[in-house]
């Protein structure tokens, strides 16, 4: 499975990514919030120091600033002034202040107070070192959250979307004909099990629909061989009468013909309506026989016009396909091909793999081309019902084949049928 498309994959991301979010802003804020404690906490004892070294200048003479590791004081007035203060903070305006002297860092008040100004720093160093510990401490944090929150959204992930996946190895076993999926038992009383009943219930609805179809198709072709078999049998009879003319007889052959074009249609419309398995062992069949075997039966349709008809055999390919709708994917073409031409040639390519029709015909526009494999859909210069070709792209979809059509109005038109995925030399 596509871990990218995966809906584990999807829900464990959203909670990594909401427990990173939530680790990130309450890690920030707790940052922050250190910092600023931390700040006003120097803030507090520099005000404290201030205060109290300015009560000391008011009750003695001599100025003593505070001087420790942490906390360094000076003093400017008009009496009294510390030689060593430095410059970084010699002239700032009254407030608080941060400051690097020498590759330290401080932070600095500055206030005024009866005439004199003080300046009090405080080393930040081992502040700024404490707070960038805390604040690896707070990436390790919203790393781990991060990590916990994808191993808890994978695991929940895998609890909800279990479920479907039952679903899924349940539909995918099933098959065509199969009118009922107990699919509902293997899922709870929630959203998944509504789901999975109102599957059921849509498998059921088509399960009678393809029963429906299925008496339907059988139907018809049952209904329909019968009056073809009592023609057939009529023409057979009317063929043994000795006083028919020529004339006769030739349209006895046509009907002939045509009862059995109908007999090979009604079996390979049957065929076409049931589904294809995959492995299906069908017959195998010669497709220059077949090729062959269609450009006699339908010659006669030429009768009268400056056509010529040419085959060229440069393979004989086999195809494992039924018989009859290979001969109808033929016939449909080779009859298109002579209702669309009334002078020039016609011809047939059979290649190792591919069949070509081409004519020097009316041929076809832009539009007509885009439209013909349509089904119903009749060109200009069509006099048929339009499911011709439509039936042709049908076949070769069943089989894999593909079929291309380059045509140009009264140039002619070129069909090309690749058989390369089914043929066996």
């Amino acid at each position: 499975m596509n871990r990218r498309h995966s809906l584990r994959f999807r829900v464990a991301f959203v909670f990594a990514s909401f427990g990173a979010l939530l680790s990130l802003i309450l890690s920030s804020a707790l940052f922050v919030f250190a910092q600023h404690l931390g700040n006003q906490l120097i803030d507090e004892t520099l005000q404290a120091e201030l205060a109290d070294s300015a009560a000391r200048q008011a009750s003695s003479p001599a100025f003593i600033p505070p001087n420790t590791m942490s906390i360094k004081g000076f003093i400017h007035s008009e009496k009294e002034s510390s030689g060593n203060i430095p410059e970084a903070v010699r002239w700032l305006s009254p407030g608080i202040h941060n400051v690097s002297i020498e590759e330290h860092h401080y932070r600095a008040l500055v206030a005024e107070r009866e005439g004199a100004n003080y300046f009090m720093l405080f080393d930040t160093d081992t502040q700024l070192q404490h707070e960038a510990e805390f604040f690896g401490i707070l990436i390790g944090f919203t790393l781990v959250m991060t990590l916990a929150s994808a191993g808890v959204g994978f695991w929940l992930a895998i609890r909800i979307v279990a479920p479907v996946t039952r679903l899924v190895e349940q539909v995918s076993q099933a098959e065509p004909d199969m009118s009922q999926l107990p699919l509902a038992k293997l899922v709870g009383d929630d959203e998944v099990g509504e789901l999975a009943r109102a599957f059921e219930r849509y498998v059921q609805r088509l399960g009678e629909f393809m029963e429906r179809e299925k008496n339907f198709t059988g139907d018809v072709s049952h209904e329909l061989r019968t009056p073809l078999a009592v023609i057939m049998g009529a023409v057979e009879v009317l063929e043994q009468d000795a006083s028919l003319s020529g004339i006769q007889r030739m349209r006895l052959i046509r009907i002939k013909r045509a009862v059995h074009d109908m007999i090979d249609m009604t079996r390979a419309l049957l065929l076409m309506s049931r589904e294809r398995l995959a492995g299906a062992d069908e017959p195998l069949c010669y497709v220059a026989t077949i090729v062959k075997a269609a450009v006699e039966k339908h010659r006669h349709l030429l009768s009268g016009r400056p056509v010529k008809l040419m085959l060229d055999l440069h393979a004989e390919p086999s195809l494992q396909v039924e018989q009859a709708l290979l001969e109808i994917a033929v016939s449909n073409l080779l009859r298109n091909a002579m209702f669309h031409t009334q002078t020039g040639t016609i011809r047939l390519v059979l290649n190792k793999g591919s069949l070509v029709v081409s004519d020097t015909g009316v041929g076809m526009n832009s539009d007509e081309r885009a439209r013909v494999f349509d089904r119903h859909y009749k060109g200009q210069q069509s006099a048929g019902f339009g499911v011709g070709l439509s039936l042709v792209k049908r076949i070769c979809e069943r089989y894999g084949w593909h079929i291309n059509i380059d045509s140009a109005a009264g140039v002619g038109t070129t069909v090309i049928v690749d058989f390369i995925p089914g043929v066996v030399f």
